[in-house]
């Protein structure tokens, strides 16, 4: 059985260094606002995506095993006439390397569209340990570990919140809740997916290969070593990374200030222990009938100019899920689709907003006598 820490205050119950920043980061109006941090909304005041929203409160899901895993929870727009009231909810999951605070801003946004909306780490990243030999190498000994942690938080977590019960994902975390899925460890009522990494970009070799060749690496070293380069600089994210992931600067430099503001959520390359085992997930994955299993209705949102996951492999998945769905983007969006410039980013979160109302439509509330 896992717990949760709840009430907790904004700045509070957050681990290691962001005990002590919590006055840094908070979310005190008095604190002066960097203009290219914010985001015009439609329905609020600016989002400053390097503050936790007033409305958002932190805290830790402590796994059966005593690993303890961040959360963050926003209660819902219209969450003042009781728990029904609530559009549904989301649950969302950044992928490898990420962190929730990459994201403030679109959970923020489904928060003010009435969603009661929670976001949370994946054990061993961001601010939820690690599980390699240093601070900074993604390694994991096989995904079903955050296989068996995705299942756990769901059963925690539907019983705590309204339905709809939406199951959402980018890049690894995509790839994640694709698989539990598959293996029936989730009941979500819609999924959505952001440039989910259901295939890596690779040369044309066949899996079978290419997985075999990730093999050979892991017994050629030891496995948790650093399966490419970062930089030059340990520690300093390489010039060109903006380029494979968003055409919005001051959106990719909120990074780097999450980064400095909470040291712990610095992440370099991932081992090869997870390179194999990722190829590993994706065979599971391409198993005939794995994802014509799937009953349950997924939007993949994905980009032909991905240079991190594979884009054919993301619209295979569409094709061959029974209630697949699929926006496609151009040479306009890079990987971050949902952290990319104002136009591409506003598309994708309206076909988003498209897709959870006509799949997972507001539960009518029972008129008050």
């Amino acid at each position: 059985m896992i717990g949760c820490s709840e009430g907790c205050a904004t700045g509070e119950c957050l681990p290691k260094s962001n005990q002590a920043r919590s006055g840094q980061i908070s979310n005190d109006t008095d604190t002066p606002l960097i203009d290219r941090a914010k985001t015009t909304a439609t329905n609020g005041p600016p989002i400053d995506r390097r503050a936790i929203p007033a409305a958002a409160r932190e805290s830790t899901w402590k796994m059966a095993d005593g690993h303890t895993v961040r959360r963050i929870d926003w209660p819902g727009e219209r969450d003042a006439a009781g728990p029904q009231a609530a559009r549904g909810s989301i649950l969302f999951f950044a992928g490898r390397g990420d962190n929730y605070e990459k994201y403030l801003e679109s959970l923020e946004e489904w928060h003010r569209a009435g969603w009661r909306v929670t976001g949370a780490d994946w054990r061993g990243q961001a601010g939820s340990g690690r599980l390699g030999k240093d601070d900074v190498t993604g390694h994991i000994e096989d995904y079903s570990v955050w296989i068996d942690d995705l299942a756990q938080i769901w059963q925690d977590w539907v019983k705590a919140v309204p339905g709809p019960h939406i199951l959402a994902g980018h890049s690894m975390g995509g790839h994640l809740v694709m698989r539990a899925l598959v293996e029936k460890r989730v009941t979500p009522d819609a999924v959505f997916l952001s440039a989910p990494m259901l295939g890596f970009q690779t040369p044309p070799l066949p899996l079978r290969v290419l997985h075999g060749a990730a093999r050979l690496m892991n017994w050629l070293g030891d496995p948790t070593r650093q399966a490419w380069k970062w930089s030059e600089k340990p520690g300093e994210m390489p010039a060109a990374r903006v380029d494979l992931l968003t055409h919005d600067h001051d959106r990719y430099e909120d990074e780097e200030f999450w980064r400095s503001a909470r040291p712990e959520l610095v992440m370099g390359p991932a081992s090869w222990r997870w390179v194999e085992r990722g190829y590993a997930s994706l065979r599971i994955l391409e198993a005939e009938g794995a994802m014509e299993s799937v009953d349950v209705p997924v939007l993949i949102v994905s980009t032909r100019s991905d240079k991190l996951v594979s884009h054919a492999a993301n619209v295979r998945a569409a094709q061959r899920l029974p209630k697949g769905e699929l926006l496609e983007f151009g040479e306009e969006a890079h990987h971050e689709i949902l952290r990319e410039v104002d136009d591409v980013r506003g598309r994708a979160m309206a076909a988003i907003a498209d897709f959870l109302d006509r799949v997972a439509p507001a539960k009518e509330i029972p008129a008050q006598p």
